[in-house]
């Protein structure tokens, strides 16, 4: 009898995918970047969202002003309102996969809030399944989409520790890496990262560029999550993050046109 079982020649075929001298061959080369030419924006949900109109509407127009130079992906963070859900969620004794959806949802509400603001532009909010599989066309008919920055983990969330680990900025970094985009801009309250807690220390001086390597061998508080300086030691194409405050105006503009406004986080890709 004739066998004709078609067979596809790899190097990986019968062999362990965990043997690095067979896949590095195959995988090790440069992934090829899907949209690499979308601009993604992180919205602090603390630090801008729960501020109200005073901090929001400045931040909507000159997202607004920026559209017909770039094209967005607008992602939202959680703020007060999961902080209080974690302590209702912890009273109850709820696990860490059970509570990280439920605060993603808040980072949705604020995405809701965003994109009804930015409507008029054709701007509008989009779930986590569009934003892995049919960003594209949203973005050939409107200049920015909105959506949640809080990564898909959920109930898969890793359980080493009470509180979700993997938050908005987290999520956020995830999907620029992935799509391959020209770059991640994290919008928050503080001009960018310092070597102490400004709200606590005086002298605490702004770092204008660090390597997240040597930010992981700390210890202060920082205005990103800490499992993002994970994330980004394993990035394959998002270079530099830059950290900008939101609040004074012209820094979301100036950091989306390549100035250095911020403090600016060097990642693991590349190096």
């Amino acid at each position: 009898m004739t066998n004709t079982i078609k067979h596809v020649a790899s190097p990986l075929a019968r062999q362990t995918l965990l043997d690095s001298s067979l896949t590095n061959p195959v995988a090790g080369r440069k992934p090829i970047r899907l949209l690499p030419w979308l601009q993604v924006i992180k919205i602090g949900g603390r630090s801008i969202m729960d501020r109200g109109a005073e901090a929001i509407l400045p931040v909507v127009e000159e997202l607004r002003k920026l559209l017909p130079e770039h094209r967005l992906l607008i992602l939202t963070g959680a703020g007060i309102r999961a902080r209080h859900l974690y302590g209702v969620g912890l009273d109850l004794g709820l696990p860490v996969g059970a509570l990280a959806p439920l605060a993603a949802s808040e980072a949705g509400q604020n995405g809701h809030i965003l994109a009804s603001l930015l409507a008029s532009e054709g701007v509008s909010y989009v779930e986590h399944p569009t934003v892995a599989n049919q960003l594209a066309i949203h973005l050939a008919s409107a200049r920015a989409v909105v959506g949640s920055a809080f990564p898909p983990y959920h109930h898969h969330e890793f359980p080493g520790s009470r509180i979700p680990t993997h938050r908005a900025d987290t999520g956020a970094f995830l999907v620029a890496d992935a799509l391959g985009a020209a770059g991640l801009t994290i919008v928050e309250d503080v001009d960018g990262v310092y070597d102490a807690d400004p709200a606590r220390a005086k002298d605490a001086k702004l770092l204008k560029e660090v390597f997240a390597a040597d930010l992981a061998k700390t210890e202060g508080p920082l205005p990103f999550d800490r499992a993002l300086l994970d994330v980004m030691a394993n990035a394959r194409n998002i270079e530099r993050v830059q950290v900008v405050n939101g609040l004074v105006p012209g820094r979301i503009t100036a950091a989306l046109r390549g100035e250095h406004v911020g403090t600016i986080v060097h990642t693991g890709a590349g190096r």
